[in-house]
Order: structure tokens, then C-alpha cells, then sequence
């Protein structure tokens, strides 16, 4: 490998001596001013060979690689190198010009070194030419072998492909120069898996053969080797490819028995599952799609056989109601197939089918009604004894009796009742527009042989349908306020009415209008559309006699029998301005409608109030009579006794003077008696004592009140026989304690009004309260 590199340095070398023999035999010619004009400088160049090296050199160091030269011929001349790697890895030989290389070179690492190199003086070290730079190219050698990109590849391929099916590109890279010729060819090649896969040149591996079966075996794991086109230095790369067949549906389910067999009650619902088919499939889940099917015997539309998604399993169903009494026992032959199968593959074309036997087992059920539901119709306003009947009858062979009854669900069933034998009727008239259907639940139950529910029932929807009669009279469509001015034209329309009815009404429903009177301003003119207009007769009206104009107008129907109804159309006469706006207009009151039981709610509360305070006014006379004839003879008969000490605590020392009627207990002068009045009522009026002049000595005026009182007690022939004192008409001054005794309450049962007292001045107060009150305590003295 090492010719070339050498054969390049000789011719180097010879082209170097051919230059140098050049410039000798042309010697340079002294400079003279005919010659060569002054300044002018001759041209120099750089001199060397072109410089390669290989790589991977085993001969010792340090390999020549080149030599540089400059034209520049003096003794005093030195070569010199500068660069990354010159001192390093290359030097020059500074006489010379020869390049040495001191270290191993890798073309895979470095493949072109640059330098500069220089001619300098020995002595001055200028340069005695400009710089030039070079490169050393590194020359390649076949020292590398191929290595895969990856050390495990991961293919899948589905299982049963077709011989020649691609499988996965695997790719080894060869670190060499592919510039040079075999240095980066690879040869692929398998070293294990070759009985089911090929590879070819490309590295592409496809399927050797076309009965790959996953069922058999999931994964395969292949080894491949790639290697130089020419095995240079020996070893080669390698790689692990792992292989993983896709399964395809490729295989029929097959069932796990050959037989099944089911028990199951008659009362099973429809729809609910009875039981379960297994079957096995060695494809992977989502390539299972069994359908089962019933394929001999007479009961396709009795049951149905869907297939769970998760379990891949059949699941029989009855749909319909199954009876022991008239079927014990079901047979029949079902196949379990695969629509989605792939049949090219399959060995076997023979169908996969088991027997079916279901035992259906007897239950009490309860009744059965004939009819999934009942619809009846009846006229309103009518009572029938037989709307419709509902029949129910037992399944079983016992045929017990059933009992029929009405569930009150709502206020609309008591409307309604059912015979023992199931018959409808209703018990009061019914009115389509109060409620126009009535949906009622019918049970009916199983008895035993005494007669006593066994604990079986069913129920039916009955719909009762009341069918229309033309008994409602049209009226208003709604409420109509119509307006007018008082000054309006003859022939102005004051408003357009219409009617509606409450039975059913039919498309060519006719509605005729008419005005209940003739004596009015107002024209009502048929428009034979189920429309009136409202005109004025005469023109101007006046507000002062009416305000508002009371309007009956009769619509009638065209309904068997025909009905005629009245409504009150209230017309309001308004004052308007020049432009007929109005401007004054007294609204009709509104005439709120009072139900019978609002007025009778009304007068149960008046009733209540009225017994009330009624009660209250009795307790309070009878209280009043109860202290009346309750009090005791002593309470009355209040005997008049010395005062000699003021009550314990009493704050009532300047009420009056006690040194008075002390003064009366040890024998003052009595002032003489004045003669008695005329008596003008039952209490006569009370006078008071005269003043004396000052100075004068003269019993206090307590004590003359006193004896004046008495006397007045001893001579009174009509008043009671009681020589008490019972009436005080003076009071102490300033008295906090008011009045001294308790006599004369109310407490007597006359009926005599003691208000006048209250119209005698301030003396006369405590008695006016004493009458009018009612006391909770009496002060005795």
C-alpha cells in the first residue's frame, strides 16, 4: 500500500530538479540601467511536490511525508512550519524541507491536516518569502468493518403471508472512504432464522415461506451479519432482529359441548337472559366475531342468541312470554360461525353446531288481563251502570277467580267503581271541560278457594274518553273595553267582537250575534264570520245621564241542540279633544266574581267574631254580678272608727289634718246641721261646710264633713238604713291616698249610668272611678 506514496515523491522530486536545472541555465543578468528599469523586483515561488500520506502506517517513526522548497537560493535560508499540528504531528527539516510525520494518522479521524509554510533568514528570522499555506491529505485504508445502525430490531409481520413479504430494511454503515472502490461495500447475511426469512442485498428481510402461523409460535428472532465486500480484516457487525406474527381470523370458534341444557321458570321476563354458550377461538380478541344462529327446529322467533363483545360467549333470550301450560320443553340445533373469517386460510370448511334444550318449569302467576290496555267512551253529563268491562283471567290450571278494583291514584278515580265481574261505571255525571280523559289503573287479584287474595295481582290502564255534548253557551272571546267619544258620528265603529265556546268546537262552527235591546245608541251588525261590529246608531251621547251604556248581546250556536248566551258588553262614553283622542274616560268597575265557598269561608268568620264577643261580654256581666253578690256584710257596713294612727308606711300625712277629728273624739263643738235639700237624685249633692273668718274657733273641716254626713245618714228615709258612712264627696288636699274608704263601688246591680258624675267637677272624681272601674283592691278602714 505503500507504492503510490513513494512513486508521488519521486516525481516530485524530478519535477523539483527540472526546475532548479531551469533556472540555472537561464542565470540572472546583472541589473544595468538599459536592462531592467530601477525598483523593479524579480518574482519568487514556492517549490514542493504535492504532499499525501497513508494511514495506518507500521513502519517506524517518523514517515516522510514531503519537502518544501522556496526559490529563494541563499545559504543563510531556514524552513520553518506553523499550524495546529506542526511541532506535534508534523515537523520540517529546517535545511532541507523535508516534512516528517511523528505519530499515526487515522483518515477516520482527520482526514486532511492544513499548514503554512515559511523561509526566513537564520540570522534576522525575516522572511524572505510571504507565507503559503498547504494541505496533507490522508489517504484511506480498508481497516474498518460494516456496523448496523442498531443493535435489536423490532418487526411485525401478519401471520400466513404470502412467500416474499417484506418484513423490516435493516442497514450496516462502513466508517471508510467511499470515494475508494470496495471500501464501504456490505454484504448482508443471516446467521440464524434463515428456514422462515431471506435477506437480500439491501439489508431488506422478507418471509421465506407463506405458513407462518401465530397459533403455532408468536415471535421469531433473526441474527444478521454484515461484511466488507472483500472480508478485509476479518470480523464483521451484527444484529438481532425479534420477528412478531399478527394474528389474523383465521380460525372458527368451536363449541366447548356439544349439548346444553336449561331449566327456567314460565314468568321469565322477555329480554332477560335464560343462559350462556361457550365456545373456544385461538384468535386474539379482536378477531373474534361469533354469531350463533338457530339452524334446525321450529322456535327462531321464540328466542334470540346475541354474542357478548368481552366474552365472545352467546346469550339465549326468550322473546316471547314462555307457558308451562302450554310448552314444558324446547329443542333445537344453533351454529356458531365467523362472518369476518378469512377462508382462504382455513383447513377446515365444516360448520360447528351443539343441541339446545330448555325446560321451562311451572309458577304461580297472576292474572292476565285480555287487553295490554282498555279504552272507553262516554257522553258527559250522563251516568251509566256500564261504561266497558275489564276481563283478567289466571294462567294457571288452578283457574282461581279474580277480583277487580279501581286504584285511587288520584281524586279522578272516585268518579268511578268496578263490579266483581270487571265492569266500569261511574258514579257521578262527568263534564268534558272540567276533565276530557280520565286514565284510571285496574287491579285485579287472585283469590284463594275462601274467597282470601293469594298475593298475585296485575294491573291494567283503563282510558275514559267523555265524548262531547253542545251544552256550554258562546261567549266572549275575551273581555272586551270598548271606548267612544261623546260626540261620535253616526256609523262609527266602536268595536269589533267575537265569540268562543267551550264544547268542541267543529270547523264549520256558525255563530250568530244579536243585541238583547233595541233601546240603545248602538247598532250590532252580523259579519257572518263568527264577527260583529259594533256601530253608533243616532251619533252623540251624553255623559251626564250615562256614562257608561250596558250592551247585551246574545250569541248564539249552531250546535244540536242549538244554545243561546248572554254577555254584557260595557261601552265607555269618553270626552275627546278635536282630534277624537280621548280624554277623559271613567273606567266600568271591575266585577269580581265571588265563589260559593269564599262566601261561605266569609260568613263562618263573621259567625266566629260574633260568638266571641258575645262570650266576652257575657263573662264580664258575669263577673260584675259575682262581686256584687259575693262582697260580705262588713265590707258594706263600713262602721266609722277613730283614726288616733296613721297606717305603717303610709306616705299620706298631709292628705288631711287628724288633729281635727281628734279634736271631734274629745268633744269639739258639732256646727249645727244644716236642713236637708230637696233630694233630686238618688245621691243628693254635697255641700260643703262653711268657711269661718280667721280667728274665729270652729271645728276642722273633716270633722263638720263628717258630722254633716251623719246627720244626712240619720234623716235620709229613702236611702238605706245603714248609719254608716258610705259617701265622701270631699277629699284631703293633696292627697296622695285619694280617697279614705271603698264604699260606693259598682258593685251595686242597679243599671244606672254613673257617667254624670264625671260632669260634677274634681270632687266628685274618685266616686266617677270608683262607679266606672272595676277595683281589683278595697281599702277598708
Amino acid at each position: 500500500m505503500q507504492v503510490p506514496g513513494m512513486l508521488l515523491t519521486a516525481v516530485g522530486a524530478c519535477l523539483g530538479l527540472l526546475v532548479a536545472a531551469a533556472a540555472a541555465s537561464n542565470p540572472a543578468q546583472p541589473d544595468t540601467p538599459s536592462s531592467l528599469p530601477v525598483h523593479r523586483r524579480q518574482k519568487r515561488d514556492w517549490i514542493w511536490n504535492q504532499m499525501h500520506i497513508d494511514e495506518e502506517k507500521n513502519d517506524v517513526l517518523p514517515h516522510y511525508v514531503g519537502k518544501i522548497k522556496s526559490s529563494v537560493n541563499r545559504r543563510n535560508t531556514k524552513y520553518q512550519l506553523k499550524g495546529e499540528s506542526a511541532g506535534k504531528v508534523f515537523r520540517v527539516n529546517e535545511n532541507s524541507g523535508d516534512v516528517y510525520a511523528f505519530e499515526r494518522l487515522d483518515r477516520e479521524k482527520i482526514s486532511e491536516y492544513h499548514l503554512i509554510a515559511l523561509v526566513v533568514d537564520k540570522d534576522t528570522g525575516k522572511n524572505l518569502e510571504s507565507p503559503s499555506s498547504f494541505t496533507i491529505k490522508v489517504h484511506d485504508v480498508n481497516d474498518n468493518w460494516p456496523v448496523f445502525t442498531h443493535r435489536v430490531y423490532n418487526a411485525s409481520v401478519p401471520e400466513m403471508s404470502k412467500m416474499g413479504t417484506p418484513v423490516i430494511q435493516v442497514t450496516a454503515v462502513d466508517a471508510d472512504d467511499p470515494t475508494v472502490a470496495d471500501h464501504t461495500s456490505v454484504v448482508y447475511q443471516l446467521r440464524k432464522g434463515g428456514e422462515h426469512f431471506a435477506i437480500d442485498s439491501s439489508g431488506l428481510i422478507v418471509t421465506k415461506s407463506s405458513d407462518l402461523d401465530r397459533e403455532m409460535q408468536v415471535k421469531y428472532e433473526v441474527e444478521v451479519a454484515a461484511q466488507d465486500a472483500k472480508g478485509l480484516y476479518g470480523d464483521s457487525g451484527t444484529a438481532t432482529v425479534i420477528i412478531t406474527l399478527q394474528d389474523i381470523n383465521d380460525n372458527l370458534p368451536i363449541f366447548t359441548q356439544s349439548k346444553y341444557s336449561f331449566a327456567v321458570p314460565e314468568d321469565i321476563r322477555v329480554g332477560s337472559p335464560l343462559g350462556s354458550l361457550f365456545v373456544e377461538d385461538p384468535d386474539e380478541p379482536q378477531n373474534r366475531q361469533t354469531k350463533y344462529s338457530i339452524v334446525q327446529g321450529e322456535y327462531k322467533d321464540t328466542f334470540t342468541i346475541e354474542t357478548d363483545p368481552t366474552h365472545n360467549e352467546g346469550i339465549i333470550k326468550p322473546m316471547k312470554p314462555l307457558d308451562y301450560e302450554n310448552i314444558r320443553q324446547y329443542s333445537f340445533t344453533i351454529e356458531a360461525t365467523d362472518p369476518t373469517i378469512n377462508l382462504h386460510h382455513l383447513s377446515s370448511t365444516s360448520k360447528n353446531t351443539a343441541r339446545i334444550i330448555i325446560n321451562v318449569t311451572d309458577v304461580d302467576e297472576p292474572p292476565v288481563f285480555e287487553q295490554r290496555f282498555y279504552h272507553f267512551q262516554l257522553l258527559e253529563n250522563q251516568k251509566k251502570p256500564l261504561i266497558g268491562p275489564v276481563r283478567a283471567v289466571d294462567p294457571d290450571a288452578a283457574r282461581r277467580s279474580i277480583r277487580y278494583s279501581i286504584r285511587r291514584t288520584s281524586d279522578k278515580g272516585q268518579f268511578f267503581g268496578v263490579t266483581k265481574q270487571g265492569n266500569i261505571y261511574n258514579e257521578k255525571e262527568l263534564d268534558r271541560e272540567v276533565y276530557p280523559w280520565y286514565n284510571l289503573t285496574v287491579e285485579a287479584k287472585e283469590l284463594d278457594s275462601r274467597g282470601n287474595p293469594t298475593g298475585k295481582e296485575s294491573i291494567v290502564q283503563v282510558h275514559i274518553e267523555v265524548l262531547d255534548e253542545n251544552d256550554n253557551a258562546p261567549e266572549f272571546a275575551r273581555p272586551y273595553k270598548p271606548k267612544v267619544c261623546e260626540n261620535a258620528a253616526q256609523g262609527k265603529l266602536v268595536v269589533r267582537i267575537s265569540a268562543i265556546d267551550k264544547d268542541i268546537t267543529p270547523q264549520n262552527v256558525k255563530f250568530k250575534f244579536y243585541l238583547g235591546t233595541e233601546d240603545s245608541n248602538f247598532t250590532l251588525t252580523d259579519n257572518h264570520d263568527n264577527t260583529a261590529n259594533i256601530t253608533v246608531k243616532y251619533g252623540y251621547f251624553d255623559r251626564e245621564r250615562a256614562k257608561v251604556h250596558h250592551l247585551p248581546v246574545l250569541i248564539s250556536d249552531n250546535g244540536r241542540p242549538s244554545l243561546t248566551g248572554t254577555s254584557m258588553l260595557d261601552v265607555t262614553i269618553c270626552k275627546c279633544n278635536e282630534r277624537g283622542e280621548f280624554t277623559l274616560c271613567e273606567e266600568v268597575a271591575v266585577q269580581v266574581g265571588v265563589s260559593i265557598q269564599v262566601l261561605v269561608a266569609i260568613f263562618l268568620c263573621i259567625l266566629t267574631i260574633t260568638v266571641i264577643a258575645l262570650l266576652i261580654f257575657l263573662r264580664q256581666r258575669l263577673r260584675k254580678q259575682a262581686r256584687a253578690h259575693g262582697k260580705s256584710v262588713t265590707e258594706i257596713h263600713e262602721q266609722l272608727v277613730t283614726y288616733d294612727e296613721e297606717g305603717g308606711g303610709e306616705m299620706d300625712t298631709t292628705s288631711y289634718d287628724v288633729s281635727v277629728l281628734n279634736s271631734v273624739r274629745h268633744g269639739g263643738a258639732k256646727p249645727p246641721r244644716p236642713a236637708l235639700e230637696a233630694r233630686a237624685s238618688l245621691y243628693p249633692h254635697v255641700q260643703k261646710p262653711p268657711r269661718h273668718a280667721p280667728g274665729v274657733h270652729a271645728p276642722g273641716e273633716m270633722a263638720a264633713m263628717i258630722e254633716v254626713k251623719k246627720d244626712e245618714a240619720d234623716h235620709d228615709g229613702g236611702g238605706p238604713p245603714y248609719d254608716t258612712l258610705h259617701i265622701y264627696g270631699y277629699e284631703g288636699a293633696e292627697s296622695i291616698a285619694e280617697s279614705l274608704s271603698s264604699l260606693g263601688t259598682d258593685s251595686s246591680d242597679s243599671d244606672i249610668d254613673y257617667d254624670f258624675l264625671n260632669d260634677w267637677g274634681p270632687r266628685f272624681k274618685m266616686l266617677a272611678e270608683l262607679y266606672g272601674s272595676d277595683p281589683q283592691e278595697e281599702l277598708v278602714y
